[in-house]
């Protein structure tokens, strides 16, 4: 009886059993290919998903950014304290470079954040129209305080024109009480004395006789005048309109219309409203007046109240 051939049937078997194992081996690493196919578009999805939130979360915070921007220029501008809302955009801003980390982004935490925002937004909104009411009330107390103001200026300006008027008035008075009460020389006479002491009168005399002349002013009554001691001046103009003064013999200064006039003798005098005299006796120590017409003017208390002449040939 002929042997079998069994070792050419374990060969095929043992090539069929590898082949098996292979084909399960490729189908493991296929299902392992897809799994982590299936897992890595999962997290991409995931990825994009997240992404997706943070634009979204960012765009909300930058809309929330410029109305907090808004809000603390008007706040600023109705004179309100922004200090608050300048601490809530630091934070804000902290919040948005935390959203470059995308796999530590939270999107329940950041959705609570922008509604404690929005509800700062909405409180702000209520405060601003607080102050833009409080504002309209102190506008119109300011209109109505700048109404009464001018009514004042201009009730203060009447006032101050009819006391100005009235001031001025007084003073008009007063300036013609002042005229009215001047004194006016009621006659003025001259007379040359020559260097014997006797005098001669007349309006024209001869250089080489005078040695000094006398002026006599007579004085009208005036009522409004007061009775007492007064200053009476007296000025000698030469033939040139040259004043004859000589401080050494008792000429000086005296004020006339605000200005230094020099005077060439002066006498003080009791005013008792009698038709008095006063007399002036001026000699020129030894030098000729000029020939020629001269000029005599008298003043007293601020006014020129007489006037005469006398020539020199």
């Amino acid at each position: 009886m002929e042997p079998r051939p069994q070792p050419k049937n374990n060969s095929r078997s043992f090539l069929l059993a590898a082949l098996l194992i292979l084909a399960a081996l490729n189908v493991l690493l296929l299902y392992f290919w897809y799994q982590e196919r299936q897992d890595n578009k999962t997290k991409d999805a995931t990825i994009a998903a997240k992404t997706e939130e943070v634009l979204v979360t960012k765009t909300k915070l930058d809309s929330i950014s410029a109305q907090l921007d808004a809000k603390i220029a008007e706040i600023q501008q109705l004179g309100g304290s922004v200090d608050s809302l300048l601490k809530v955009k630091e934070q804000l801003e902290v919040d948005k470079k935390e959203l470059r980390n995308v796999n530590s982004f939270d999107s329940r935490k950041y959705d609570q954040k922008i509604k404690n925002y929005q509800a700062i937004l909405v409180q702000k909104d209520q405060e601003i129209a607080r102050l833009k009411e409080e504002n309209s009330i102190l506008t119109q107390q300011n209109e109505t305080l700048a109404q009464e103001n001018s009514g004042l200026k201009a009730e203060r300006q009447t006032l101050s024109d009819s006391v100005a008027a009235v001031v001025s008035k007084n003073q008009e008075l007063s300036e013609k009480v002042t005229i009215a009460a001047a004194l006016r020389a009621e006659n003025i006479t001259v007379s040359a004395i020559n260097t014997r002491g006797k005098e001669r009168d007349g309006d024209s005399f001869k250089a080489r006789r005078i040695d000094k002349v006398k002026v006599v002013v007579r004085l009208a009554p005036n009522g409004l005048a007061k009775q007492d001691e007064k200053d009476l001046y007296m000025r000698i103009l030469d033939p040139a309109g040259a004043v004859i003064a000589d401080m050494a013999t008792g000429s000086g200064e005296f004020t006339y219309n605000g200005q230094g006039v020099i005077y060439t003798a002066m006498q003080r005098f009791s005013f008792d409203n009698t038709r008095q005299q006063v007399t002036f006796v001026y000699g020129r120590g030894g030098q000729r007046f000029n020939e020629g017409k001269h000029t005599i003017e008298i003043y007293c208390e601020g006014f020129r109240i007489g006037e005469g002449s006398f020539t020199v040939r």
